[in-house]
């Protein structure tokens, strides 16, 4: 096994996007293959059968995100003042639904154009639910 530093390098995973700068930072994209939609509690948020699944390690394996399109979102989200800065994705906007952030979309690098305008999710109340 090759080591980096004392580590071991991190495996060539076909379909990878690493960050250039660390190509020790990288995910893998893919189809979720089947519909899929974003609750939280009874409002329908999201509803595509386009949606992307995001695997992104670091310097730790992040928990696994729905991205869906601008055109699957089932309500209008308000945009916030917030934006956020990844080395690997890019720069995201933040966006609520009745006041409350839950979520955010990505304006990606090229080399990550692939979540470019994807929106995904996070919080309390929010069911995922995938397949008809």
């Amino acid at each position: 096994m090759s080591l980096r530093n004392n580590r071991p390098l991190v495996a060539q995973i076909e379909g990878a996007i690493r960050n250039p700068a660390n190509p020790d930072h990288f995910m893998v994209v893919q189809p979720v293959g089947r519909r899929a939609r974003i609750y939280f509690g009874e409002t329908l948020v999201a509803d595509s059968r386009d949606a992307v699944r995001v695997i992104e390690i670091a310097n730790r394996a992040y928990e696994p995100c729905l991205y869906f399109p601008r055109a699957a979102l089932a309500v209008p989200l308000e945009k916030l003042d917030k934006v956020t800065h990844c080395p690997l994705k890019g720069d995201a906007d933040y966006f609520a639904l009745d006041g409350r952030e839950i979520g955010w979309a990505y304006r990606a690098y090229d080399f990550a154009a692939a979540l470019d305008g994807l929106h995904s999710f996070r919080g309390d109340g929010m069911r995922i639910v995938e397949g008809d």
